[in-house]
């Protein structure tokens, strides 16, 4: 570090005066010594451990690790909480509080004496909302990523942790799965520490984020349960304290080019859609200026290299024992930006020059892939003039152009009310409408864009229809599922006036979704609609609904674009 520049810490514990006495005082009930206030980097752990996060219930432990590697390289551990994030647990959605979580971390970071951050993530929305919170102060820091379960075996069956949710209903229908079989289900695919072991959005975050440069490489796509997990956990804790005395700052390693790496990587291994959401709320955080169409103009053409569920067959586990992560990042050299600084200091495909690949039926060759194109498909039409996405990797071909009529559900209540009802208009042809999910709407946007097909429908062996919604999907789920319609219903766009038995054209080579009505009959119904009622008048959610952007800008709050820095101008006396 340069001799010249103080740390950041030094405001804190430098002054021999009234202040620095309170600030160190204090701290000194802990049993700290006198040379953790002499210069030493002071790293915080952002810990996003909660009993009430599974995927997160291991970063207790982990953090013990990272301060080993901290103290090791002559730095001062401080762990400290953020709001944490259990997809599989919180109501409405946790991408409600995506943006709450990130405004925690940011100020967390910001009003403490911290020179560097290690983040601890997992679970979906905690990897995106600490980053997010972290580019806002801009110090130097690096992530430790949970990792995902081990694979799950059930009768004979590898199954996802994931995956295997979207399957129930299909098999209690056609299967007679009993309560004692669900029971015995859900055991034996949630088997080990760790998040969603499929390429959902928890692996997919992982993977985005060694390939933005914020990880050691190689660390993402290792198991929870693996020991060389918390191996690279010490490392991350010995690597932080040099990046602070190199002051390799956040926005140094988040250029431009390091988020076109992030999406070619996502194509590559059949990533979530949730990807484009987050990515670009990280981007507007760092000052990078990312467009929907860049997902579409950079990844589509992006060949498949992963042969995962849920684009293929084989789970996390399977993938780290080909090789991981490393492998595919080689084999994308001739696509990416290699000269990218990472937190390890070196360009990115420095890192991964060795890298071999074990297994070519879980990871493909560049000249020989799953499929020759693959990343995310950005649709416009008169339903979507903001913008809409699909995922074709994990949709079916034969639906990937379709005309078919329109099956309108007003709000998930209606859906649940009606969906299975035997006297329920549709058919395999029809479209599915969902609205009333986007951002201001549920209100935060929920993974329920992949709703179950009619029971009906179920029984005649239909698996997959056309779907459409101002909503999300898990990135562990599969199916032609039309999602991120921007505008959204709820603040008036298109998607808010379709009727049943309008006529509804996707085509994905033509990028195009359009409501087939004439454009007096669509300007009629606009003029006639309603805005319905905000479901909150108090307290973050009515904050949330009244400053939420649209999902074409990442869905951050309209408040929190850009950031504020790490400088706090005044003291607490």
């Amino acid at each position: 570090m340069d001799k010249k520049k103080k740390l950041r810490s030094s405001e804190w514990f430098g002054d021999d005066g009234k202040m620095g006495f309170v600030h160190r005082s204090w701290l000194r009930n802990q049993g700290y010594p006198d040379d953790y206030f002499e210069g030493r980097p002071v790293i915080g752990i952002c810990n996003t451990w909660s009993e009430l996060t599974p995927c997160n219930g291991h970063l207790r432990d982990f953090a013990e690790v990272v301060k080993k590697g901290i103290l090791e390289a002559g730095g001062v551990p401080m762990e400290f909480p953020v709001m944490s994030l259990g997809e599989t647990i919180m109501k409405p959605t946790t991408m409600l509080f995506r943006n709450l979580a990130s405004m925690d971390t940011e100020e967390s970071i910001r009003a403490n004496p911290l020179d560097g951050i290690v983040l601890l993530t997992g679970c979906d929305k905690t990897t995106p909302s600490t980053i997010m919170g972290a580019c806002s102060v801009d110090l130097p820091t690096l992530v430790v990523p949970g990792g995902p379960m081990l694979s799950g075996r059930f009768r004979g069956e590898k199954v996802g942790s994931g995956s295997m949710n979207w399957m129930i209903k299909e098999r209690q229908e056609n299967q007679g799965y009993s309560a004692a079989d669900i029971r015995e289900a859900e055991v034996c695919v949630a088997r080990s520490i760790g998040h969603c072991n499929t390429m959902g959005t928890a692996s997919t975050m992982a993977t985005m984020t060694e390939a933005l440069g914020l990880t050691l490489p190689g660390y993402s796509s290792i198991p929870a349960a693996d020991s060389r997990k918390k191996m690279y956990a010490q490392l991350s804790g010995r690597r932080i304290v040099e990046m602070v005395k190199e002051d390799l700052t956040m926005s140094k390693v988040l250029t431009r080019n390091a988020f076109e790496n992030a999406i070619i990587v996502n194509a590559a291994v059949g990533g979530s859609t949730n990807l484009i959401i987050h990515l670009t709320a990280i981007a507007r955080r760092i000052g990078i200026d990312l467009k929907l169409e860049d997902f579409d103009t950079i990844g589509s053409k992006i060949p498949l290299l992963v042969n995962m569920k849920p684009s293929g067959k084989y789970l996390m586990e399977d993938f780290y024992y080909a090789g991981g992560l490393p492998v595919v990042m080689k084999e994308l050299t001739p696509l990416l930006h290699k000269e990218t600084i990472t937190v390890n200091g070196n360009a990115l495909i420095a890192n991964y020059t060795d890298a071999v690949c074990y297994d070519t039926d879980v990871i493909a060759k560049l000249e020989k892939p799953f499929q020759d194109k693959s990343g995310i498909a950005v649709l416009r039409g008169n339903l979507c003039e903001n913008g809409a996405v699909i995922k074709p990797s994990a949709a079916s071909p034969k639906l990937m152009k379709h005309r078919g009529k329109a099956v309108v559900f007003e709000t998930m209540e209606d859906y649940h009310e009606r969906i299975d009802a035997p006297d329920l208009d549709i058919d395999e042809n029809s479209v599915i409408v969902l609205k009333g999910v986007g951002p201001k709407g549920y209100p935060g946007m929920p993974e329920v864009g992949n709703v179950d097909l009619p029971k009906k429908l179920l029984a005649k062996g239909i698996t997959d229809m056309v779907r459409i919604s101002d909503g999300r999907m898990s990135g562990t789920a599969a199916g032609t599922v039309v999602l991120h319609v921007s505008p959204e219903s709820t603040v008036g766009g298109t998607l808010a006036i379709v009727e049943n038995g309008d006529w509804i054209e996707l085509d994905v080579n033509e990028r195009t979704l359009h409501l087939d009505i004439d454009q007096a009959e669509l300007d009629k119904r606009k003029k006639a609609w309603i805005p319905p009622k905000p479901v909150a008048d108090r307290g973050y959610v009515k904050m949330y609904i009244d400053h939420v952007e649209q999902a074409d800008q990442g869905a951050d709050l309209d408040f929190l674009v850009g950031g504020s820095g790490s400088k706090v101008e005044r003291d607490l006396h």
